[in-house]
Parts: structure tokens; C-alpha cells; sequence
């Protein structure tokens, strides 16, 4: 660990990047994630094509971006719990400052800003609402304290950001063609909210032999049971809104029964996990979250707008 610290910046951020927000992992999802939303939204206003290839590349730019400053944001947050309980992490074992990733979030803000303005003027007021959401989180909306004695309020607010960046993501045909946004995007947002709640939850259901002191886990918060139990109903009540979102969008009757089936499989781990809640089920449970996320995401608009491209 010591000589990590002696390697220059670029290959410490590498690895930084590696353990923490892995562009390559993440950025798939996200693409994903924005594809599924700007097809939804054109899907449902009738539309057979897709955006033009700078202005989906803009929005990539912006949600990846988005969801990495959120990464920095938490490494500020959890900077004493992890100073104190999770030492082997690049910023307490010294890989990386938080320095260093306060003037690495500033100049990602100031290539969002710019990218933003040189594109589309007509995008900024969604962008500018996903940012001022984003400080707010960032300063705990100044009741941090009382936030962190109401967990429920906490991880509500907090998932509040991925509907807000579903807008901005959606907003690259809507916004930009100038029409009036389909009222499926409410529902397309309700599954985006849900859905980060799948991801949060599933990604810290912990077996009894992997918990650790100060480190936050439902399994230990809730209990193995209920915690088990909030993730089966969230993932069911994503599933809910995905099949009304669906219906919004007129879709062939094969994507229902792909999305129950989906539903269906991912919950399998969670059952394994409550007759025997050791390590590798536990884990089975997270990927069954990133699983469902993808699959999900592309039933709703990625695979549609294919099935338009391919046929036009």
C-alpha cells in the first residue's frame, strides 16, 4: 500500500477508479440506462428513429458524469466511517486525496457546463436542476444529523437524483425536439426510482460472516429476513411499474411476459439467500439487481428502438 502512494496520478486514479466507480462497468450500465430512456420517450411520441450520435453522446457524457460526481460526493461523506472502519479503501490507506478529487470533480463539472452550452442551450434548464439536486445531496440538504437518524428519508432523498437524471437523459429528444414530454415518463421514472432502490438494497444484503463494524448493511440494520423481504417487494414493485410503463408504450405482449420472467428469476437468489444466508448467495443477490437493471432497461426501450431500426 505504502508504494501505491509513490505512483504518479494518473495510474493512482486508474486504480482509484478500478475499485470505487470502474468506467468501463458503470458506463455500460448508464449507457444503457440512457439509451432505454430517450428510446422510451420517443417510442411512446410515436417516433421510429433514434437521436443523432452527438447529442447521444452528449447525454452519456452527462449521466456517466453525473453519477461519478455522486461517487466523490459519498467519498467526502464517508470520510470519517471510512477512516475509522474501512481503512483498506484507496482514500483512507492514501491512494488517492480527497484534494485530488475535489479538482478532479471541479474540472468534470466545468467539462459538463461547457459541454452542455456548446451543444444545446435548450437541455441546461434540466441540466441545471439535476446539478442544484446534486449540491443539495452533496451538503446533506443541511440536515444531515436528523437525515442520518431517519434511514428511510435518507435513502429516499438520495434516490431522488436517478428520476431527475432520467429526465435529463429523456430530455435529449423531448427537450430538444421542443415537444411536450409523453405522460409514460412518469411511469419510466417511477421505475428508475424503485430500480435504485433494487441496487442499493441488493448490493448490501450481507451474509452474518461478512459484516463488518460501522459499515452499513440492511441485513444488519433491518434483519436477514426483512431485509430480504424489502428487497423481494421493491424489486416486484419495479417490476409493477415496468409493466405499467409498458403498457404506455403499446408494446408486443412478449416484452410482458420477458419482464415477468425476469422478475421471476431474479428472485430466486433471494429465496436461496433465506434458507441459507451465507456469502455467495448474498452476492448473487447484488449481480441479480445489476441483472434485473440491464434487462429491464432494455425491455422497456433499448430493444423496441432496435427491433424500429432494424425494420426501417
Amino acid at each position: 500500500m505504502n508504494s501505491e502512494k509513490q505512483f504518479p496520478f494518473w495510474k493512482r486514479f486508474y486504480l482509484y477508479q478500478k475499485e470505487r466507480f470502474p468506467f468501463l462497468g458503470h458506463g455500460l450500465l448508464i449507457s444503457v440506462f440512457s439509451f432505454s430512456a430517450i428510446s422510451y420517450s420517443r417510442i411512446c411520441r410515436g417516433m421510429d428513429t433514434f437521436i443523432d450520435g452527438q447529442s447521444f453522446a452528449v447525454c452519456i457524457f452527462n449521466t456517466v458524469g453525473i453519477f461519478f460526481l455522486l461517487r466523490i460526493y459519498d467519498e467526502f461523506k464517508d470520510q470519517h466511517d471510512d477512516a475509522l472502519y474501512r481503512q483498506y479503501l484507496p482514500v483512507p490507506r492514501g491512494l488517492i486525496t480527497l484534494r485530488e478529487l475535489s479538482l478532479v470533480g471541479t474540472l468534470v463539472f466545468a467539462l459538463l457546463l461547457l459541454v452542455n452550452l456548446l451543444h444545446d442551450v435548450r437541455i441546461f434548464p434540466v441540466f441545471f436542476l439535476v446539478m442544484f439536486y446534486l449540491f443539495l445531496m452533496g451538503q446533506e440538504f443541511f440536515i444531515a444529523s436528523w437525515l442520518k437518524k431517519h434511514q428511510f428519508w435518507y435513502v429516499t432523498s438520495h434516490m431522488m437524483i436517478i428520476p431527475l437524471v432520467d429526465m435529463l437523459a429523456s430530455g435529449f429528444d423531448w427537450k430538444l425536439a421542443e415537444a411536450k414530454p409523453p405522460i409514460g415518463l412518469l411511469y419510466f421514472f417511477g421505475v428508475s426510482f424503485f430500480n435504485g432502490l433494487v441496487l442499493e438494497i441488493g448490493r448490501k444484503i450481507k451474509a452474518p460472516e461478512k459484516e463488518e463494524p460501522g459499515v452499513l448493511s440492511y441485513t444488519h440494520q433491518l434483519g436477514t429476513e426483512r431485509a430480504v423481504y424489502v428487497w423481494i417487494a421493491l424489486l416486484w414493485t419495479t417490476a409493477f411499474f415496468a409493466f405499467v410503463a409498458l403498457y404506455a408504450s403499446r408494446p408486443a405482449r412478449l416484452e410482458y411476459a420477458v419482464l415477468l420472467f425476469l422478475a421471476l428469476a431474479c428472485t430466486l437468489p433471494a429465496i436461496q439467500f433465506l434458507r441459507k444466508p451465507a456469502s455467495p448467495a448474498s452476492k448473487w443477490i447484488e449481480y441479480a439487481s445489476i441483472l434485473w437493471t440491464f434487462a429491464m432497461y432494455l425491455s422497456l426501450g433499448g430493444l423496441p428502438m432496435f427491433i424500429q431500426l432494424f425494420q426501417s
